[in-house]
């Protein structure tokens, strides 16, 4: 019988867009080819991505067979928070019409940590963002290789709250499972800065559980508990129901002396694809 690879079937299909709480969702847990509804296995090789296999064939010929681009005409782009999600990438494309063929692999990066944006999400959550961390330090990210129409429509939901950086492979490694090392790729860094400790001035962790971040914010500030509480699950109703509301919960975060700029990310407004 042949493997069941739907999201659900795998346990990843519950989007963060419509279950804020749920907040950042399920990463894509190991090199795939997201389909729409379904994870097909990527086999890593010795090899350009476009080459590796997917059920014994070459991705760009899979790609090919279904209209789409190859590997080669896309652009690499990082995902820190609900982007490494298959569940929300394919509903961010396909509620607008859009292909939601899009390989995505886990990707070793270096000098790049996950912090929280300092802003409050239209679906009521507290986002994560990237931030410059030590420049040894290691972490697995998922890249996602998006063709132009993605592209511009993943851009739309990001903007502008964040805005698109350029990392280079020679300043973050960018190694992929194949031992290949990306020329560079692209990551949404916050508009806001990101959030502090309270009483610390060092970066608050992110994409750790949504409803422990929120209670952690709750017991920290009397004025969010007036604005959002008592609770999470009352801080995402309020947020998610009035961009008001969210725009007077970002305003906290600078009142509290929470909020830490992010130096040393290059701006980029246009997309090289292959990179």
């Amino acid at each position: 019988m042949a493997q069941d690879l739907s999201l659900a079937a795998l346990g990843l299909d519950v989007v963060p867009a419509l279950r804020p709480l749920a907040y950042p969702g399920c990463p894509a847990p190991w090199p795939a080819l997201l389909t729409g509804d379904e994870l097909l296995p990527l086999g890593v090789r010795g090899l350009p991505l476009g080459r590796w296999s997917v059920a014994g064939r070459a991705l760009d010929d899979v790609l090919g067979e279904r209209g789409q681009a190859p590997v080669g005409r896309r652009h690499p782009v990082i995902a820190v928070g609900s982007n490494a999600s298959p569940a929300q990438v394919a509903y961010k494309l396909l509620r607008r019409g859009i292909s939601a063929a899009v390989p995505m692999v886990p990707v070793t990066v270096r000098g790049i940590a996950v912090g929280c944006s300092a802003h409050v999400a239209r679906a009521g959550y507290v986002a994560a963002a990237p931030y410059r961390a030590d420049p040894a330090a290691e972490s697995s990210l998922v890249v996602s290789w998006l063709d132009e129409e993605q592209f511009r429509a993943v851009d739309e939901t990001e903007f502008p709250n964040y805005r698109r950086a350029l990392i280079t492979g020679d300043d973050s490694g960018l190694v992929l499972p194949s031992g290949e090392k990306l020329d560079g790729a692209y990551l949404y860094v916050s508009s806001f800065g990101i959030l502090t400790e309270p009483g610390a001035g060092t970066p608050r962790p992110g994409g750790g559980p949504q409803a422990t971040l929120l209670a952690s914010l709750l017991k920290a500030s009397p004025r969010l508990r007036d604005l959002l509480g008592p609770d999470p699950a009352s801080w995402v109703r309020r947020a998610a129901a009035d961009p008001a509301v969210r725009e007077s919960g970002a305003r906290v975060f600078g009142e509290e002396s929470w909020v830490l700029r992010q130096p040393g990310f290059l701006p980029c407004a246009g997309g090289v694809a292959g990179l």
